[in-house]
């Protein structure tokens, strides 16, 4: 197996990275250490496997986010070390490097290029296109019309996002809990529209009124900070939504939402989590009473899998509840404050919509 991450700024970098590719002697033998911004190992490569390279572009979050990105990136991670295959990612620093650095790993010889998140659409949809050999997977989002050779890796977010806000509306002790997203994109959007179809759920049980800030599911209007990198940007979100007596948040932006924790924090409130288990991905874990999970690193390592084995097919995977897709993280530090109540009512419902018996809808949903 070789492996290589590759960080890439701007045009320049792109062309050295291109430069790089195109000069064997500069990459690094077994046991050698790459330049800065690369990095290689190698272990024996099945003959089977010989010929194929998995490769992945970031969105301009990078692969350090501790959310999807970074989700996608093990995916990648564990194919590298299961199927013994040559991967290589490289990161975007912004939207102008989608391009460039697809364009870069076509050069570099890649089997299958897969772009992490929706902003990716066009850029993968047009690579698709001029490169029809060459397959491609898509998170997040899927090209316009349906192409042969890429395979789009959706996730029905609503699903466990309503468990989440049924579980804030549960854990408010002020009433009023509160959801912010980085763009107003569809992928965003459904972590939101379950949210609050998890709040609205939990004042028909319990004959209460707890407050929703930041979404208005219906309008499909309410608070985004614009981008997905300037955490100060979720700070200030987040004490905006305290100030008017939320206790309860849930960001959907990415390392934005480490701002929003940040904030969160200093307030005494709680926070949800979206993409990765946070407990386990950010320094957050104390103040995080739930995560709503997509489960993109099986989906990435099983596309690689199937692409490797000569298995490769367009047909959208969508990650549900029922496949296991998407779920809630456990409760962990708040295990022993949540109501065994509102336990048994997160279980009564995650069984329901599994069972087909509850439909969370979502305009925003695959």
């Amino acid at each position: 197996m070789k492996k290589s991450i590759i960080a890439v700024a701007g045009a320049a970098a792109v062309a050295l990275t291109l430069a790089a590719c195109g000069t064997p002697t500069d990459e690094p033998t077994s046991g050698e250490s790459g330049s800065a911004s690369e990095g290689t190992s190698e272990t024996s490569e099945p003959a089977e496997n010989a010929d194929f390279k998995a490769c992945m572009v970031s969105d301009q979050g990078g692969y350090d986010d501790q959310s999807f990105n970074q989700s996608g990136k093990e995916g990648m991670d564990m194919a590298a070390d299961e199927l013994g295959i040559e991967t290589t990612e490289i990161e975007s620093t912004s939207d102008a490097d989608y391009g460039p650095n697809i364009d870069s790993l076509i050069t570099d010889g890649c089997s299958y290029i897969i772009g992490v998140g929706f902003l990716l659409e066009p850029a993968i949809s047009s690579a698709a296109e001029a490169n029809p050999d060459i397959m491609f997977g898509l998170i997040d989002a899927a090209p316009a019309e349906e192409m042969d050779n890429v395979k789009p890796l959706l996730f029905n977010t609503a699903e466990a996002a309503f468990l989440a806000g049924y579980v804030a509306a549960g854990t408010s002790e002020s009433g009023t809990v509160g959801t912010f997203g980085g763009l107003p994109i569809p992928s965003v959007q459904i972590f939101m529209d379950g949210f609050a179809d998890g709040v609205e759920k939990y004042n028909e049980d319990m004959g209460a009124s707890v407050r929703l800030l930041g979404w208005d599911k219906e309008a499909q209007t309410g608070s985004f900070t614009g981008d997905f990198e300037n955490q100060a940007n979720g700070t200030t979100t987040a004490q905006g939504f305290l100030d008017q007596g939320a206790d309860v948040v849930m960001p959907v932006a990415g390392p934005v939402g480490l701002g929003a924790a940040t904030a969160v924090q200093g307030g005494g409130g709680t926070l949800v989590w979206v993409d990765s288990d946070g407990f386990n991905s950010t320094d957050f874990g104390d103040i995080i009473v739930t995560s709503v999970m997509k489960e993109i690193g099986q989906a990435v390592f099983d596309s690689v899998s199937e692409a490797a084995a000569g298995d490769f097919s367009a047909e959208p995977y969508v990650g549900t509840l029922e496949n296991g897709g998407v779920g809630i993280a456990p409760y962990h530090d708040f295990d022993a404050t949540v109501p065994q109540e509102l336990k048994d009512m997160v279980e009564d419902y995650t069984a329901q919509i599994v069972a087909g018996d509850l439909v969370i809808e979502s305009v925003n949903a695959p």
